[in-house]
């Protein structure tokens, strides 16, 4: 997050930061961001953030970056967001995370609507091309398709 947060302030961009307060008090936030919010737990952070952004990129990571990741992915298959969810496979980084998501809708764990959803690219052009002109499709919920075929 670091180095891409000092590349777009070093490229005149804007840059916000949400962070917990126990990760501000032992002074591992970046002090130059344009504006910083300081929230109580990860948790809170991740509300934030999904509030306060546009799109959702997700760049080769940790743990971390699989939970927000997920949280986010969850909340656009429940359609409390509405916004571009991608990720950027970096020389196939999360070719075993994407496999794993085919693995689910073939499953049925995942519907492919939501799978399809995503924005998935390697290259970082075409990526940012993608995500910012990407617009969510509504997909039927699954209670309405079980309640169809009586399922429910």
């Amino acid at each position: 997050m670091g180095v891409v947060a000092e590349t777009a302030l070093n490229m005149s961009g804007n840059i916000t930061g949400v962070a917990p307060g126990f990760l501000h008090e032992k002074e591992v936030c970046h002090n130059g961001l344009t504006d910083m919010y300081i929230v109580d737990n990860m948790f809170e952070r991740k509300e934030l953030l999904m509030k306060l952004s546009d799109a959702f990129a997700i760049l080769p990571g940790g743990i971390g970056t699989m939970d927000e990741f997920f949280e986010v992915f969850t909340a656009l298959q429940l359609e409390t967001i509405h916004k571009p969810v991608g990720i950027l496979n970096v020389n196939g980084y999360y070719d075993h995370l994407i496999g794993m998501l085919q693995n689910m809708v073939n499953e049925k764990f995942l519907r492919k609507e939501h799978f399809n959803a995503l924005v998935i690219e390697s290259d970082p052009d075409e990526f940012h091309r993608r995500l910012m002109s990407h617009k969510p499709e509504k997909v039927n919920s699954w209670v309405d398709e079980l309640r169809k075929t009586n399922q429910f």
